[in-house]
C-alpha cells in the first residue's frame, strides 16, 4: 500500500497539525515517527538532546498505531521524556553519574497516561544533575553556543529542532518556561498539583510540578486531554470568543530585564490592544518582593531533607553546585521554612484579586535571550514566584533579538483555571503571529 504524504519535513508539524494529517488519512504514525529518528540522527551530534532514543520499539509501535482506529488525542504522537522521569524501557539516570544505566523497571504516572492516550515514548531527554543547574551536553538548536535553559534542556531543544513533537519537562523554578523561551517554543507548566508526580525524581515536593514543550497552544490541549481534561473548543481555529483581559506585570525583578525584553513588550503591549486585548496593568503587592528568596529556601531544605542517601555513599559523585545547594538547605531552619510557607499562602490570596478584573498577567519570561555559553542554563528570577505561588504559566515566543535568538512572553492565569488560561493564550498566539 502507498504511503501517505504530506510534506518532506512532517517532524517540524505541530502535534495538532500531524493528528489532523493522520485524521485525514494524509500522514501516518510509521512516517512521522521515521522523520523525527532521521532528524535526530542527523542533529544529535550538534544539539545532543537525547541521552536515550528508542528506535526499533517505537518504530513497531508506530506500526502497530497505524493498523488500528485514531481514538486516542495523542495518537501516533512521538513524544521526547526528560530523564528525571521514570521509564520501565529505559534507562533513568536523573541527570546524574550515580545512576547511569539505572532502571526503575516502571513508567511514571505521567508515561503512562500519554502511552495509554496513544503516545509513542522516542526516548530519553537531558536534565541536569537532579534538575538543578549543573548542565548537561544540550545545546540551542538557535545558537549551538548558547544555552538551552534548564533544567529540561534536552526537551525544549527536542521540540525547538524538529525532534520530536512533544516532550515532558518539569518545573520547581523556572525549568519549563526558561528553556522554552530560549528555545522559541510553547512551554507549559500547570497549576500545582494538576498531574501526577509519581515516578519523577523530587527536588522539592512542594515545588516541583509537570510540564510541557510544544510547538503550538492548540497542542497543549491534546496533552492536557491525556490526562483526563476535556476537550478545549476551537482552538486548532482561529480562537473565538472576546478578547482576553490582560495585565502587564513588570513583577519587583524587571530590572534584571534587559534592553531587547523591555522594547519586546512595549511592541507586545501595543499589538494586542490593537488586535482588542483589554490592557492594563498589575504592580505586585510589597509582600511579593520576597517571594524569590522564600522559593528558594523551600527547594533548597527540601533538597537536602531528600538526597540524604546519594549524600552519604556517592557525594563525590554529586557536582560542587548541588553540594552548595544542599548545604545550604541545613542551614535553614524550621522557622525560615515556614515563614516562606507563610509569604506564599499570602500572597496567593492577594493574588486571587488581581484575576477579578483579568484574564492573564503577561511578564517576562526570562531576562532576555538565551545567554552564550554551556557552563550555565540561565537566571529563573521571573519564574521563581510564579512556581511558588503555583499559577499555571505558559511560554510563548514573540520575537528575536538582533542575533536571531528567540525572546519570549510569560502568560500567569489564575491558579486552577488552566483549561481557560489556554483559551487565552491560543488568542494571544495568533494575535502575535498575524
Amino acid at each position: 500500500m502507498t504511503k501517505p504524504h504530506l510534506t518532506p519535513d512532517p517532524h517540524f508539524l505541530s502535534a495538532t497539525a500531524a493528528r489532523a494529517a493522520m485524521d485525514s488519512g494524509r500522514l501516518d504514525s510509521e512516517t512521522l515517527l521515521k522523520a523525527c529518528l532521521t532528524r535526530i540522527s542527523l542533529r544529535q551530534p550538534a544539539v545532543q538532546a537525547w541521552e536515550a532514543v528508542e528506535r526499533q520499539d517505537s518504530v513497531q509501535r508506530a506500526m502497530a498505531l497505524d493498523k488500528i482506529a485514531r481514538q486516542s488525542p495523542l495518537h501516533g504522537i512521538p513524544v521526547g521524556v526528560k530523564d528525571l522521569i521514570e521509564t520501565a524501557a529505559l534507562t533513568t539516570s536523573y541527570g546524574s553519574p550515580i545512576y547511569r544505566g539505572h532502571k526503575p523497571g516502571k513508567d511514571a504516572a505521567c508515561v503512562k497516561a500519554l502511552v495509554a492516550n496513544g503516545a509513542i515514548v522516542l526516548g530519553k531527554t537531558v536534565t541536569t544533575e537532579f534538575a538543578y543547574f549543573t548542565p548537561g551536553p544540550t545545546t540551542n538548536p538557535h545558537g549551538l553556543d548558547h544555552t538551552p535553559g534548564g533544567s529540561s534542556s534536552g526537551s525544549a531543544a527536542a521540540v525547538a529542532d524538529g525532534q520530536v513533537s512533544i516532550a515532558i519537562g518539569t518545573q520547581t523554578a523556572g525549568s519549563v518556561i526558561r528553556p522554552a523561551a530560549f528555545c522559541g517554543i510553547v512551554g507549559y507548566k500547570g497549576t500545582s498539583g494538576w498531574a501526577p508526580m509519581d515516578g519523577i525524581k523530587p527536588l522539592s515536593p512542594t515545588l516541583d510540578t509537570l510540564g510541557f514543550f510544544a510547538r503550538a497552544v492548540a497542542d497543549l490541549d491534546l496533552i492536557r486531554r491525556a490526562f483526563g481534561n476535556k476537550p478545549i473548543a476551537g482552538l486548532a481555529e482561529a480562537p473565538s470568543g472576546p478578547p482576553p483581559r490582560i495585565a502587564f506585570c513588570r513583577t519587583a525583578w524587571w530590572d534584571r530585564a534587559d534592553e531587547d525584553t523591555k522594547r519586546l513588550f512595549e511592541r507586545v503591549v501595543v499589538k494586542l490592544s490593537k488586535e482588542g486585548a483589554r490592557i492594563g496593568q498589575y504592580d505586585m503587592p510589597p509582600e511579593f518582593e520576597g517571594l524569590n528568596d522564600a522559593q528558594l529556601a523551600i527547594m533548597t531544605k527540601e533538597a537536602a531533607r531528600g538526597f540524604v542517601e546519594e549524600r552519604k555513599f556517592h557525594a563525590e559523585k554529586l557536582s560542587p553546585q548541588f553540594r552548595e545547594l544542599l548545604e545550604k538547605g541545613d542551614a535553614i531552619g524550621i522557622r525560615e521554612e515556614t515563614a516562606a510557607k507563610a509569604l506564599a499562602t499570602k500572597c496567593r490570596n492577594l493574588l486571587s484579586h488581581a484575576f477579578r478584573d483579568f484574564d492573564l498577567l503577561l511578564t517576562p519570561a526570562a531576562p532576555g535571550a538565551a545567554p552564550k555559553g554551556l557552563e550555565r542554563t540561565g537566571d529563573p528570577v521571573f519564574n521563581r514566584a510564579w512556581t511558588l505561588l503555583g499559577n499555571p504559566c505558559i511560554a510563548l515566543p514573540a520575537g528575536k533579538n538582533a542575533d536571531g535568538l528567540p525572546l519570549a512572553v510569560q502568560l500567569v492565569g489564575p491558579s486552577g483555571e488552566d483549561a481557560e488560561m489556554i483559551r487565552h493564550a491560543a488568542w494571544v498566539e495568533a494575535a502575535l503571529r498575524d
